[in-house]
């Protein structure tokens, strides 16, 4: 059954946040954010979010819990956008979105990003290319053995917009023009 939910996936840095909130300033839209739960659980613990992400691989327990409580919130909610690396698999009922970014330029936006020292502190563009590569793929891995979901699979979504080359306004509208014709009200 579908419901006026957005989930939104992706490449690190590919713009899900920025996106997301455009979104929600267009639709109206509540906002569940997976990931910003998973910083601040890592900053709460002291680490950087890759070591957290490294934490975490061993503590499967901290993934399933953030999945259930996204399922849950799916299923007693509509009108909202997830922000969620399994938002897809957690809220199967969601208009399902991937945004996809070429590696350099992710790195460029992730290095240029106040909001991420925080959690994330790299010396070069390089240095954040390649955590966010391995990143990607521990991810990936973690969530192929836990749940046999492969988001790398982009047979998974709705939509896969490559956010390289496009402005944050035209990214928003491929992303509402699409969303309208899956809900029916194009």
């Amino acid at each position: 059954m579908k419901k006026h939910i957005i989930s939104i996936t992706g490449d690190l840095a590919s713009g899900k946040t920025t996106v997301t909130r455009y979104l929600q300033e267009e639709l109206g839209y509540e906002i569940y954010k997976n990931g910003e739960r998973f910083r601040n659980m890592a900053k709460e613990m002291g680490m950087s979010v890759s070591d957290f992400g490294d934490y975490v691989e061993k503590h499967p327990e901290i993934d399933r819990r953030l999945e259930e409580l996204a399922t849950k919130y799916g299923e007693e909610h509509d009108n909202f956008i997830i922000d969620a690396r399994l938002g897809f698999y957690s809220v199967p009922q969601s208009f399902k979105i991937y945004l996809k970014v070429d590696p350099d330029e992710g790195a460029r936006r992730a290095f240029g990003d106040q909001d991420r020292k925080a959690t994330e502190n790299f010396a070069t563009v390089e240095e954040y290319k390649a955590d966010m590569l391995r990143r990607y793929n521990g991810e990936n891995q973690r969530y192929i053995n836990l749940y046999g979901v492969d988001r790398a699979d982009m047979n998974n979504y709705d939509l896969v917009v490559d956010t390289t080359n496009m402005t944050r306004e035209e990214v928003r509208d491929k992303i509402l023009e699409e969303y309208k014709k899956w809900i029916g009200e194009d």
